[in-house]
């Protein structure tokens, strides 16, 4: 069981045809082997809180461009009641004041770059992908185990012409990028990943290309392992070949 390749369904292109998903993979990778310290980690994220400010200064919080983007285009497809965008609950917590405590060493940086560029980072684990990987409408009942946000998970079925990442098995990041699943989430025991940031007009795709730039640089200086390059996805290219 691993990831083979990365598929945007048609279905997807028909909701957002201007919509763009960044893609990058990390192979090889040790999530423990790295120079970052806890102390680092933890600076790391108080420094993108204070970037984050750039994306939160409208109010009410709703009124913020990247939060209303987001809003809208969750309105586009059926999903669990409060389910929003990964990164408006990065931008929310944030703006509250929240203190990031770091979770490990992958995630930490990725939920930095998320805060600090406004987009939505996700990270799957490639090594737990069965086959293709694909971004499209869900049929309903598909298996999914959230990692809750109390702690605790909870199965979860796909609801029917949700849009989602799924695979042979099933749900893998319901609600787009709303929440990822206990079967592919990144752990320190992760070796293969797979970066996706997903964007629903042009501004988004342009801080989204600077962003997957910036978080190759961190993984190269931090990690000392080569990413791949950043493929971007759109209606007319829409897969890539792991």
């Amino acid at each position: 069981m691993a990831l083979n390749k990365v598929i945007v369904d048609q279905e997807f292109w028909d909701l957002f045809p201007e919509a763009t998903v960044n893609i990058m993979f990390v192979n090889n990778f040790e999530n423990d082997q790295t120079s970052l310290t806890e102390e680092d980690r933890d600076q790391m994220l108080q420094t993108a809180v204070r970037e984050s400010a750039k994306f939160t200064g409208a109010e009410p919080f709703s009124a913020n461009p990247v939060v209303a983007q987001w809003r809208d285009a969750y309105k586009k497809f059926p999903k669990r009641k409060g389910a929003r965008a990964s990164v408006e609950a990065l931008l929310k917590r944030a703006s509250k004041g929240h203190h990031f405590a770091p979770i490990n060493p992958l995630v930490d940086v990725y939920n930095s770059i998320s805060m600090t560029y406004g987009v939505p980072v996700g990270i799957e684990d490639a090594d737990h992908i069965a086959g293709d990987m694909h971004l499209g409408k869900a049929k309903g009942g598909e298996a999914f185990v959230s990692v809750g946000g109390n702690g605790e998970n909870e199965s979860d079925p796909a609801r029917e012409g949700e849009i989602m990442y799924y695979d042979d098995e099933g749900a893998v990041c319901r609600s787009l990028n709303w929440r990822d699943g206990t079967r592919t989430q990144v752990n320190d025991n992760t070796k293969n990943a797979v970066i996706v940031i997903e964007s629903v007009n042009k501004e988004q795709a342009a801080r989204a290309k600077e962003a997957m730039t910036k978080l190759s640089e961190l993984i190269k200086k931090y990690f000392n392992v080569e990413t791949t390059a950043d493929y971007t996805l759109t209606k007319d290219n829409p897969s890539v070949q792991r």
